[in-house]
């Protein structure tokens, strides 16, 4: 067979090398790819969900792999169930794995719409479709392929730093205002004994998780206005703690911790906690303790950030989505994420939810709740 689907986690271990090789063979390729990323997800998230992982073959080989779920989701018409991609708003963008993904989600899609294979979703739903332009393209051409009805939405929208030429260049590009006001936030901060620290593992030589660190980040985040949110999705909310331990213990074997901290007289005042794969690094959440320091802590800090990425030759931070108004002055493009839907014509309730969306859109872009 030229496809085969798994759909226990267990299975996955034997696809490990072949995901690592294929990933790497990626296009754009993140942290939230890795079948680290999608195991640990799976331990805390996925009693809820149903997992259907395709992998494509070519003369015995796997050639490409297609990771999907199926969640079960309320909205105003009802519960409905979608096939999706297994990235939870945790990240800003996914896609299929390997060197030629149009070809491996022509190919996972028509398997899943074969007469042979059991269809447990209402709606065909890719989220967080995006990366790049030729991505959006890519995915929407493998879709029209098989002549499935196709709904593109904004789903939400993230902030790039593209991390091309040098510091300096990128520095030229900012006003003149924004340099100068950031020079005297930095001369301000050194003054007063300021340091900054960036922790990195690369999954060979640094293995370890430092949770002094990690710690300090979630001292800092409940320091901030972080401690009064009530949404869940905070670094020091008490809901996705477990998870957040046990992926950070996971990523410091993988190589995928980037972890950020500014120190005001040996005091963590600001932190930036981030993830990274092969030079893409994505901001998951930062903050400060304005308490202590007001200097411009959150702007010297991204500006740490930035210049230490183009020392060691990374290719993209994406500050990730969420607060852009904020970060603007740092970058250099915004990226669109959308969703890609395939509602049955002749199902009522799937076509209300079109006409919802399609509504909500004219008003303003959806924004998701997590």
């Amino acid at each position: 067979m030229d496809v085969r689907e798994f759909n226990d986690p267990a299975q996955l271990q034997e696809l490990r090398p072949a995901w690592s090789t294929l990933l790497e063979q990626t296009a754009g390729a993140s942290f939230f790819q890795t079948l680290d990323w999608l195991e640990v997800y799976w331990r805390h998230y996925g009693q809820s969900q149903r997992l259907r992982v395709i992998v494509t073959f070519d003369q015995g080989e796997p050639s490409g792999i297609l990771p999907l779920v199926v969640r079960r989701e309320p909205t105003k018409l009802g519960h409905v169930k979608f096939l999706t991609y297994p990235l939870d708003y945790w990240g800003s963008y996914y896609g299929p794995i390997g060197p030629r993904p149009q070809e491996t989600l022509e190919r996972g899609l028509a398997y899943l719409h074969s007469s042979a294979v059991r269809r447990d979703w209402d709606v065909l739903e890719l989220r967080w479709v995006g990366g790049t332009n030729e991505a959006l393209a890519q995915t929407e051409a493998a879709v029209q392929a098989l002549q499935l009805p196709i709904e593109r939405s904004l789903l939400d929208s993230s902030g790039l730093v593209a991390l091309a030429g040098t510091w300096d260049d990128y520095l030229a590009q900012r006003t003149s205002k924004w340099r100068n006001n950031l020079r005297r936030s930095q001369r301000r901060l050194a003054e007063r004994g300021a340091r900054y620290v960036r922790y990195r593992t690369d999954g060979q030589n640094v293995v370890d998780p430092r949770w002094e660190y990690f710690d300090a980040c979630l001292r800092i985040a409940q320091a901030s206005w972080q401690s009064n949110s009530t949404d869940g999705t905070t670094l020091s909310h008490a809901s996705i703690q477990p998870f957040l331990r046990d992926l950070h213990a996971t990523a410091a074997k993988c190589g995928g911790i980037d972890l950020n901290l500014l120190f005001l007289e040996d005091e963590p005042i600001a932190f930036a906690y981030n993830y990274h794969y092969r030079g893409n690094v994505f901001g998951l959440r930062a903050g400060y303790d304005a308490t202590a320091c007001r200097d411009g802590v959150g702007n010297v800090l991204y500006a740490h950030i930035i210049e230490d990425a183009y020392q060691r030759g990374d290719w993209r931070y994406d500050m990730g989505p969420g607060s852009l108004e904020l970060k603007r002055y740092f970058l250099d493009e915004t990226l669109p994420l959308y969703r890609l839907s395939c509602f049955q014509p002749l199902s009522l309730r799937q076509q209300l939810l079109r006409w919802k969306r399609r509504r909500d859109a004219r008003r303003q872009p959806e924004r998701p709740a997590k």
